[in-house]
């Protein structure tokens, strides 16, 4: 996953991210499936994030090669090229079977 804070010029982030970054990110070798949505909340309160993007591999092995690639290495580098806001990335295990 990786969550994005709010960017300095949210027009300028949505421009690059779609147009320059997904591009990258759709390069990296092993995603299986990727979503990225920008962030509300139920109580209209300004959201933690701007936008989240939970990418899945079948396995952490594969997550590890991917992002170890070069494609997985430019994606990643690029982060800092728009994400005025900031960006955390994270990993989750999945511990519940699917239905």
């Amino acid at each position: 996953m990786v969550c994005y804070g709010h960017p300095t010029e949210p027009a300028d982030f949505d421009e690059y991210y779609t147009t320059t970054h997904r591009p990258l990110a759709d390069k990296i070798p092993g995603v299986r499936t990727w979503h990225a949505g920008k962030v509300s909340t139920l109580d209209a309160a300004k959201p933690p994030y701007y936008l989240v993007a939970v990418l899945s591999f079948d396995s952490r092995d594969a997550l590890d090669e991917g992002l170890a690639s070069p494609e997985g290495q430019a994606a990643a580098a690029d982060i800092g090229n728009f994400a005025t806001g900031g960006a955390t990335l994270f990993v989750t295990d999945d511990f519940i079977p699917a239905a």
